[in-house]
């Protein structure tokens, strides 16, 4: 029994010294000097990105027999074709390029307590995708292939506190999912490492507070995605957080802590969501398997690049890169590019004083469990000119027509600047009435942070974009909304 009370007064202690960071407008770092610093890293750090036609790309080729196109070294990545089955689904077959990349990345962001308060050491990378330059990463970003050195290049800076742990304390460990429209079951492992070791900062890494990155967050393309969803995974929760926390006048912002506070219950219970879960996954029945790239159907293949028909979701086009602050200078590579901005957007409402988000238990084809919680609405809006309208997601006009007075975040963030092009998202927060959608349906249920942060201690659960929404809300507990 003791050892079970030590274990809840640690996970207590380790729930409030995250809030407390939350809290902290400044650090080591003043925000007026991080920008100072980063708008240098940004002028600095800039890469050539130069658009190539696919055939013409250096180590990289088409197979002659299926099309797929891959790297020389059979690593990295391949661009393949998938053909989806989803019985009932209002597109109920259809096939299209995707990635698959088998090999697990780490997505690593260390941390150490400087002055009394945990800081998060990231890092100002410039990815070949990104559409403004540098954004924030963690502290390591690398596939495997990469901190392997397949490419010859420069050693990863900090990998050892992730790959040998015994030394330091792990706050946050699990495989998680990357995008399941464009990736084939891709997973990297989000890990959060405290030292208590020195640490000094390398040219282009920065020690900041939990408050200033979710300052960071509201800025349009800051915080990269693998940040976001590194963040997303800290235990941002436990018993009496709420309690220890006054914001006079802030209802709405005492309401998110509530939601982080374990004591105050949701809608639902874990076990009942759990089910939900398991019922979703086993009502729908998924089939998607590998095919030739050639053999993607509607999709079409020039010197240049693929793309649909239609000229809608995405294209696979090429990139000749240039960058001087990298593991390896110069490269070759595909990168995905959606056609137009998505919206990523979680309702959420006061139940008794306890915000809730509204998850939607949504099938792609690239998960590995059939099923994961996604946002509300998580779609591209001009796709749906040419698809039926019985795919229009439900609850897509209520975030399309959101009041400016109901929207509690708004920020246009963008997606994994490795292997998309420029793939932009607006991630927003909407409040609705306490009444709003009390039966949202099958496929959708009403959740608290705190379980929502349960959740992603396991792999599979909740989806990448629900992730970024997730650190998103935790940033309303730094701020007024």
């Amino acid at each position: 029994m003791s050892g079970i009370i030590a274990a809840l007064t640690s996970d207590h202690r380790r729930a409030v010294r995250i809030a407390e960071s939350a809290q902290a407008a400044e650090g080591v770092t003043t925000l007026a000097r991080f920008h100072e610093w980063f708008a240098e890293r940004r002028r600095a750090d800039v890469a050539r990105v130069e658009r190539v036609p696919l055939d013409e790309l250096d180590r990289w080729s088409a197979d002659p027999a299926t099309g797929d196109i891959g790297h020389d070294s059979g690593r990295f990545f391949t661009v393949t074709g998938l053909s989806a089955e989803v019985t009932g689904a209002a597109v109920p077959a259809w096939t299209q390029p995707i990635i698959l990349q088998p090999e697990i990345g780490i997505l690593g962001i260390l941390a150490k307590e400087i002055d009394g308060i945990l800081h998060f050491l990231l890092q100002a990378k410039n990815e070949p995708g990104n559409p403004d330059g540098v954004e924030l990463s963690p502290t390591v970003q690398a596939t495997r292939s990469n901190y392997m050195r397949v490419h010859q290049g420069s050693p990863v800076p900090y990998l050892d506190y992730f790959r040998d742990t015994r030394r330091h304390s792990v706050i946050a460990d699990v495989l998680q999912s990357e995008q399941g429209a464009w990736f084939l079951q891709k997973r990297n492992r989000n890990i959060i490492v405290e030292t208590t070791e020195e640490v000094e900062p390398l040219e282009g890494f920065v020690w900041l507070t939990l408050g200033q990155i979710h300052r960071l967050l509201a800025g349009d393309t800051v915080i990269n995605m693998d940040s976001r969803t590194v963040l997303s995974c800290l235990p941002f929760s436990g018993v009496g957080l709420a309690a220890s926390y006054s914001f006079p006048g802030q209802e709405f912002r005492q309401s998110v802590l509530r939601s982080s506070s374990e004591e105050f219950a949701g809608l639902h219970s874990i076990g009942d969501i759990l089910s939900w879960i398991t019922e979703t996954r086993s009502r729908h029945e998924v089939r998607a398997r590998r095919v030739p790239l050639r053999e993607a159907e509607l999709w079409h293949r020039t010197p240049e690049a693929i793309e649909h028909e239609s000229g809608l979701f995405f294209r696979v086009m090429g990139v000749s890169v240039e960058a001087g602050h990298r593991e390896i200078s110069r490269w070759d590579q595909p990168l995905i590019e959606p056609i137009g901005v998505g919206v990523n957007a979680f309702l959420v409402k006061r139940v008794e004083g306890v915000l809730h988000a509204l998850v939607h238990a949504r099938v792609q084809p690239g998960y590995l469990d059939v099923v994961e919680l996604a946002p509300t609405v998580q779609c591209t809006p001009p796709n749906y000119a040419w698809l039926p309208a019985a795919a229009r997601p439900p609850f897509l006009d209520d975030v399309l027509d959101a009041p400016p007075e109901r929207v509690r975040f708004a920020s246009l963030l963008s997606e994994e600047g490795g292997r998309f092009h420029h793939a932009r998202n607006r991630y927003t927060i909407i409040e609705t009435d306490a009444d709003h959608a009390p039966d949202p349906g099958p496929d959708h249920r009403w959740l608290t942070l705190h379980q929502l942060v349960g959740l992603l201690r396991h792999s599979h659960y909740v989806n990448v974009e629900a992730r970024s929404l997730v650190a998103c809300l935790h940033s309303l507990t730094s701020r007024a909304a």
